[in-house]
């Protein structure tokens, strides 16, 4: 079963500077008090994102973290809390070597469909301030991942959500190594080949793993 602990929501706002010039993010989100509120196609109520051309849209609608990943971090050195990685659920239960792409939750009144993985960028390291957490989160594979909505509704903000569809496409967690990982080994190639036969992964994302195998098969 999968728990959900809080949600997060947040609006696009100034997170720092690069090459001296403003970067809006909105990682850095609320807890949400109520005890619910509206799921569209694209956000939840109250929730954006600044830069459409790498976040947001369909396919990253809501990003999902597990809350057992956080005192992991703590006892690597991260000083890190529930939210911190913009997430917008905390969640208990299902690890990203448990949950495939494809499973379809039941969240309130919405249906949920696991969508993708998540690949850390440098807006992380500037939220956490720690420009090493974008290679500890490749390396260890906490990445969490990203729902599309098939049905909107209105959704609560604490307690289960029921799986109501399990496929057989490969975990969170192997989707997130065939784009991540060395290619040098065949069996990063063979898993690659699994993903790219994935039909409920984004065009966009196959084409960057399938972009990987062209160039590690020459």
């Amino acid at each position: 079963m999968l728990s959900l602990n809080d949600v997060y929501v947040g609006e696009p706002a100034a997170l720092g500077h690069r090459r001296e010039e403003p970067v809006l993010s909105a990682i850095r989100k609320a807890r949400v008090d109520a005890p619910e509120l509206e799921l569209s196609e694209l956000n939840l109520t109250g929730d954006r994102q600044a830069d459409l051309t790498v976040h947001g849209g369909p396919d990253k609608a809501v990003y999902v973290y597990p809350a057992e990943h956080y005192p992991v971090w703590a006892g690597e050195g991260y000083d890190v809390a529930r939210g911190d990685f913009g997430e917008n659920l905390s969640v208990e239960g299902m690890l990203e070597h448990e949950t495939r792409i494809g499973d379809v939750w039941a969240w309130g009144d919405a249906l949920v469909q696991v969508s993708q993985p998540r690949h850390p960028c440098f807006k992380l390291a500037m939220r956490t301030g720690r420009k090493d957490v974008v290679p500890a989160m490749i390396d260890s594979g906490r990445c969490g991942w990203y729902l599309r909505v098939l049905r909107p509704g209105t959704v609560p903000t604490a307690g289960p959500l029921d799986l109501v569809e399990r496929t057989e496409e490969p975990t969170v967690g192997e989707v997130f190594l065939a784009l991540s990982a060395n290619y040098a080994h065949q069996d990063v190639l063979a898993l690659a080949d699994r993903v790219l036969a994935s039909t409920c992964l984004p065009k966009s994302y196959l084409a960057m793993v399938q972009s990987k195998v062209d160039r590690a098969r020459g």
